[in-house]
């Protein structure tokens, strides 16, 4: 058959247009920005996709993609529809013009949203001691971890989160963005992975974002990413590796495990990510592999490279990803987490030095961008919402021996604690906690500092508890 007559045959004779089978789930794309729109619902029951239908709207090329994308994966085992992306749609299509290749584009991300609802509603794959859900985010870490499980015998299978929709946003500076979904399946599939999209827009704005809005309206500087870690993202995808029959959760971040199941700093201690993950529980950290725990970020770019992934050169996301491309005040502005109104800058004595434009863009032990000219640096010790003050004060005023930190969880005696890190990049402070705490939750801690910090203690931040290189409890700084 020419590839104009397999074209045409799926334009004119195509496959489940303006079918939705009974349960099953439905994935958008396209829209008002494009003219375009194209609607794939599938239904997944144990290992296959049982059912799948669409609906198109716009030029012919969208109605041809979206029957060649239900065609392609109808009665197919889920992990071979997983495999099926834009190119895949293209080659059913006999071929399409880059002019057209947009609607192959539109019918894979489609695709992968239903795909994605549909597998985690339904999906009961047998499992298998060696395969891995891999966190793909279309960097470079996650690329050579999922590498790194496949070289080591293991079947490796990659999800992405979508996490946040923003149009103030830079999509391209976010690693959970739509974008970033469609950068990160397209890696997977050049890999020869398949790739799940699993869209969690509405549990990380409950879970993550109106938590981090209502933090900074009560003058708090919450750590977003210990949050989503411990709370969110990463339970939905051990819960999801279930479904898959996959045991084991592998992630690029740079962290180990230690001899008895607990979070261990990584061996490149630039690179170490363990205090973001430091709310894990340990059960979910016992199910989980860090494949770059021994590695260094140049050892890491240079796997890539010589495993010829594209993106072995790409810069590293530093933003926190639902502020890419936007500022922090902002954002809060925007979604009302902390308004601007006027307030004083005052010293301890009370006396003003300055305004502002909000206690929430001000945080304990920061020293730029608070307008006030002194004789000696000023630092911020203290942010009240009520009255909406920021008092500053000198380095050595801003120093503490002893933090508060509430809903802590300990795993180990607390006659263990050696240290504890108070911000993500800050050094380990040696400390004290009572050593006749035992393991478990406590509503309240006290630690003993042996000497004062003097980047101050930010409420709201967590506090990493540490024996050695080892996390051995964790709380949220009061």
């Amino acid at each position: 058959m020419a590839d104009l007559d397999r074209f045409a045959e799926h334009l004119n004779f195509s496959h489940g247009r303006g079918v939705t089978p009974d349960g099953a789930h439905t994935g958008a794309a396209g829209g008002a920005a494009c003219g375009d729109l194209v609607r794939i619902s599938l239904r997944v029951d144990s290992n296959r996709v049982s059912a799948a239908g669409f609906d198109a709207s716009g030029c012919g090329a969208a109605t041809a993609a979206g029957s060649a994308a239900v065609a392609l994966v109808h009665d197919e085992p889920l992990l071979a529809a997983a495999r099926v992306g834009t190119a895949q749609i293209a080659a059913e299509l006999g071929g399409l013009s880059p002019g057209k290749l947009h609607a192959a584009e539109l019918a894979a991300d489609a695709l992968h949203r239903a795909l994605g609802a549909a597998a985690r509603a339904g999906a009961a794959i047998s499992p298998d001691p060696n395969r891995a859900l891999v966190a793909m985010s279309g960097g470079v870490d996650s690329a050579v971890a999922a590498l790194l499980v496949a070289r080591d015998g293991g079947e490796a299978v990659a999800v992405t989160l979508e996490l946040w929709a923003d149009p103030e946003n830079d999509a391209e500076a976010s690693c959970c963005s739509a974008h970033a979904v469609r950068v990160a399946r397209s890696l997977a599939h050049g890999m020869g992975l398949p790739h799940f999209t699993l869209d969690l827009r509405a549990e990380f704005r409950d879970g993550v974002v109106e938590p981090w809005l209502a933090d900074h309206g009560a003058g708090l500087t919450p750590n977003p990413c210990v949050r989503c870690n411990g709370h969110v993202r990463l339970d939905a995808m051990l819960e999801f590796a279930d479904a898959l029959g996959a045991g084991r959760l592998a992630t690029g971040h740079y962290a180990r495990r230690s001899a008895d199941g607990l979070l261990r700093a990584a061996a490149d201690p630039a690179k170490d990510q363990a205090y973001m993950l430091c709310a894990l529980a340990p059960e979910s950290l016992a199910r989980m592999r860090f494949p770059l725990g021994e590695l260094s970020k140049p050892d890491v770019r240079a796997i890539a490279a010589e495993a010829g992934l594209p993106v072995a050169s790409k810069a590293d996301s530093m933003d926190l990803c639902f502020l890419a491309g936007t500022g922090r005040a902002a954002f809060l502005a925007r979604h009302g987490g902390a308004p601007e109104r006027d307030g004083e800058i005052v010293d301890r004595a009370g006396t003003v030095l300055g305004r502002h434009r909000g206690h929430h863009g001000f945080t304990v032990g920061q020293r730029r961008g608070l307008g006030v000219a002194a004789a000696e640096p000023l630092y911020v010790l203290a942010t009240d919402p009520r009255s909406n003050r920021v008092t500053v004060g000198s380095r050595a005023e801003l120093g503490t021996a002893a933090v508060r930190v509430r809903g802590a969880t300990l795993h180990r005696p607390g006659a263990e604690v050696e240290a504890v890190k108070l911000r993500y990049r800050s050094q380990a402070v040696p400390c004290r906690v009572g050593a006749e705490l035992a393991p478990g939750r406590h509503p309240q801690l006290e630690l003993e500092l042996s000497e004062p910090v003097d980047g101050g203690a930010a409420p709201g931040q967590a506090a990493c508890l540490l024996a050695g290189d080892v996390i051995v409890g964790w709380g949220t700084i009061a």
